[in-house]
Parts: structure tokens; C-alpha cells; sequence
């Protein structure tokens, strides 16, 4: 399992938690993501997962990954 960070600058609410989750969810191989709002800091885990497609999923969620 791996073990990816992401700095989400524009996160300030449980709505984007909820959105940032959601979509990450949905990417193959993820196992786990954990959202820290006050660091503005999206941790996920997996097994081959692919960074391209983490990054896809936050920006289709409405955000930029740092």
C-alpha cells in the first residue's frame, strides 16, 4: 500500500471534504482518504493508484491541487 499527499489551497468546509472524498473514492485502488482542513492537506491510500488520476479526481471535484 502507498501512501500519497495532495495540498488542496482552496478547501475551508465539510462541503469540500465531502466533494474532495467523494471523487477520490472513486478512483481504482484507493483504499482510504483523509482530509485536513486546517492544513489544507487531502491523504490518500492505495494500492497502484495512480497520481494522475488523484489529481483528476480533486479537479473534478472543483479544486486545484497545489
Amino acid at each position: 500500500m502507498e501512501t500519497l499527499h495532495y495540498t488542496v489551497p482552496q478547501m475551508s468546509c465539510a462541503h469540500c471534504e465531502a466533494a474532495i472524498t467523494e471523487e477520490i473514492a472513486g478512483v481504482a485502488g484507493v483504499e482510504s482518504v483523509t482530509v485536513d482542513l486546517d492544513s489544507k492537506l487531502v491523504e490518500v491510500r492505495g494500492a497502484g493508484v495512480e497520481d494522475a488520476a488523484i489529481r483528476a479526481a480533486i479537479n473534478e471535484a472543483g479544486y486545484d491541487v497545489a
